[in-house]
């Protein structure tokens, strides 16, 4: 499963082989519209939280501690079931792209997704 899981930029071009779409962003990407984006959810509710995403600022050196809290915060009540519905698209099979408006993808929760969906990011 883990190949057919991917991230990038909402900002880049669609792609044929980008399958779903999912934003998983709390907050609409800035300067992009709608119809603009290509999605096929947007997926907010699985976004870190509000504090969590102030906490770490985007601070690479900082990751590590927010991929611990953040995997934390996809067991809890408030995003279980945002994270049960994103398991379901990924197991379906069919190739899921993640995407968010984060410049650093790499140190993104889509990247925590991506390897929390694909089972290597569990701890």
């Amino acid at each position: 499963m883990a190949e057919s899981i991917t991230y990038r930029r909402v900002y880049e071009e669609a792609a044929p082989g980008d399958g779903t779409r999912v934003l998983v962003d709390r907050v609409w990407p800035r300067g992009l519209r709608k119809q603009d984006a290509h999605l096929d959810e947007w997926l907010r509710d699985v976004a870190p939280s509000t504090d969590l995403r102030r906490w770490y600022g985007h601070e690479p050196d900082r990751f590590a501690e927010f991929r611990r809290r953040y995997r934390a915060e996809l067991r809890d009540a408030e995003h279980q079931a945002a994270a049960e519905h994103l398991r379901g698209l990924a197991g379906d099979g069919r190739r899921l792209t993640l995407l968010t408006a984060t410049k650093d993808v790499d140190h993104s929760q889509a990247a925590v997704l991506t390897q929390w969906l694909a089972g290597e990011d569990q701890g």
